[in-house]
């Protein structure tokens, strides 16, 4: 496929730390499960649909495979009007349009630029269109429902450019009776554009399928619901470079937005919500969960923001076949289920997987795992963070390398209820950023390698709060600190060379409180704190004003007495 970056829409910057919130307030309320505790959004946040129009400020350049998919670059000037109240067969301007039983069949052949512009209601029909050039149809105020298959059925194979109307409500609804792929299925390329709303049930397979790639752009409003399958389906891509998308499905195993390729995110505010339970995949012989996003190839996040929610047992965020990257936006994951167990294989819940490795250079991921198996977020291969903000609390592991993990910058906090915080199964590698970590207790740490497997943990730069300690055997080429003791649900502020960072300790965790920085740092213990910019949702304050407060002794470290071996990342999709 050629790609071409089109850079549509100027990069907006995104704040490092606030670049996106929430609008869950920060209630003290506390997630108990588990050793280790803690309080505020981290804990609190949800995700649900919402459908209002106003799309966040964070966005990147618009992604188009190749320059004609911009609607702005094509004319369709030859307009077919076609009421589903009333369908009329007819021949005009070099269209056929033909009327059986309330169901339209358009077939515009070899004219070009054809545009459809359907309004009206059926109960029981469809609109299907056939031809060899590439058209538009344009939702104004239409309604279908098709009790037997499709009610929009682009069979056509070149692009199809679905254009919502300013200002009118579309719905898409198909029945049982069929062997649809999707209640809206374009045979070719599916390309989304204009500011009305479109509501898409899918009842026999999914909600919105392309045998191509689909796109999506500012201004699109489209609700898609799925209870047989996937919401979004696409063989070769999905590409969303802004609007506002809510996917609810309900199905075993589905996927709200399913890519057999590539996914894109560089704009918009997409919401997926996911109620099916496990499935046990008979053709590849292993267990599946469902997933907010799945991907058979890549995913690249470079703006906008993504809430996703999976409740049934086994299932996950994000989940990608390759390498998942951050660049900016922002992620919030939350995952309720435990494990699905079948046929001796198990799908384990986790906020954010894949198979390839996972980068993180800007933006705000903030994850959530509470039942059985539930790791925050999980590489079977190598983990990099270089900038952004990352927040895991999490069942299991918060963050989990099967390979090498390296954090250069960025603020990261992992708190591991059960578990380790920050695990390793190579090599963990911290030379900058601000970390904050908290495993279970012994013999879990706060920061893991695979000591047991000839790996160490390398700290040579950074700010670090460990509670819980590190990994035996560690290489500390910075000088690392264990404070005399810590309290539970109490503000702490350490300063290394001027610069403060106060955090909120847990209500339970690892025993000993181990910190670093570039130089001689200093913990205060009991401190107030005002202004400053906050970050892992109220439970750190970085360059905040700090009053109050006792001196806690801190005394040389070299490494944990226990840790055990790093635990390799569990369960399959």
């Amino acid at each position: 496929m050629k790609k071409t970056l089109l850079y549509i829409v100027l990069v907006a910057s995104v704040a490092t730390m606030a670049g996106c919130s929430s609008d869950d307030t920060l209630d003290g309320s506390t997630v108990s499960s588990g050793n280790a505790a803690v309080t505020g959004e981290l804990a609190t946040f949800d995700v649900q649909t919402d459908r209002t129009t106003a799309e966040p400020a964070s966005t990147a350049a618009e992604y188009f495979p190749v320059e004609e998919d911009m609607l702005e670059n094509n004319e369709f000037t030859t307009e077919v009007a076609i009421d589903l109240s009333n369908p009329v067969g007819k021949t005009e301007n070099g269209v056929e349009v033909t009327v059986e039983n309330g169901h339209i069949k358009a077939n515009h052949g070899e004219t070009k630029k054809v545009c459809y512009t359907l309004s009206g209601t059926t109960d029981s029909g469809s609109f299907t269109v056939l031809g060899n050039k590439k058209y538009a149809v344009r939702l104004n105020g239409v309604h279908i429902t098709n009790p037997d298959s499709a009610a929009l059925n682009l069979l056509s194979s070149k692009r199809a450019f679905v254009i919502l109307a300013e200002g009118t409500t579309n719905t898409l609804t198909d029945g049982t009776g069929g062997n649809q792929k999707g209640a809206l299925y374009c045979k070719g390329k599916l390309l989304f554009n204009g500011s009305g709303s479109l509501s898409v049930t899918g009842n026999t397979n999914n909600g919105i399928h392309s045998a191509d790639y689909i796109v999506f752009r500012q201004g699109n409003n489209i609700y898609v619901k799925s209870t047989a399958n996937h919401g979004i389906k696409a063989n070769d891509g999905i590409f969303i470079n802004g609007g506002i998308l809510n996917v609810e499905v309900s199905a075993a195993a589905a996927k709200g937005i399913n890519s057999e390729s590539d996914i894109i995110v560089n704009g918009g505010r997409t919401t997926v919500l996911t109620t099916g339970s496990g499935d046990y995949d008979t053709q590849e012989g292993e267990a599946k969960g469902a997933a907010g996003i799945k991907a058979d190839s890549t995913l690249t996040v470079n703006g906008g923001e993504l809430w996703l929610k999976s409740t049934g047992a086994g299932g996950k965020g994000i989940n990608v076949d390759e390498e998942a990257c951050f660049n900016g936006g922002c992620v919030y994951a939350v995952t309720t289920g435990g494990q699905y167990k079948s046929n001796n294989d198990t799908a384990s819940p986790k906020g954010i997987r894949a198979d390839g490795n996972i980068s993180v250079s800007a933006g705000k991921i903030w994850v959530r795992t509470s039942s059985t198996g539930g790791e925050g977020i999980e590489t079977k291969k190598e983990l990099s963070i270089a900038g952004g903000e990352v927040a895991s609390y999490a069942y299991d592991d918060a963050i989990n390398s099967k390979s090498t993990m390296t954090i250069g910058g960025g603020y990261v906090y992992a708190c591991g209820r059960n578990n380790d915080g920050l695990d390793a199964n190579g090599n963990c590698y911290i030379s900058g950023g601000t970390v904050y970590a908290i495993c279970s207790g012994s013999p879990e740490v706060a920061i893991d390698a695979n000591t047991e497997g000839g790996y160490k943990l390398y700290v040579t730069g950074g700010t670090i709060v460990a509670i819980g300690g590190l990994e035996n055997g560690s290489s500390l080429t910075q000088a690392c600190y264990q404070a005399s003791s810590w309290s539970a649900n109490t503000w702490y502020a350490l300063t290394v060379a001027g610069s403060t960072f106060a955090f909120q300790s847990p209500s339970g965790g690892g025993s000993g409180l181990v910190v670093s920085g570039n130089s001689q740092p200093t913990l205060l213990s009991g401190v107030g704190v005002s202004s400053g910019t906050t970050c892992f949702g109220g439970l750190g304050i970085v360059g905040g004003t700090v009053s109050g407060g006792s001196s806690v002794s801190l005394s040389s470290y070299s490494g944990g007495t226990g840790g055990g071996m790093g635990g390799n990342p569990g369960g399959r999709r």
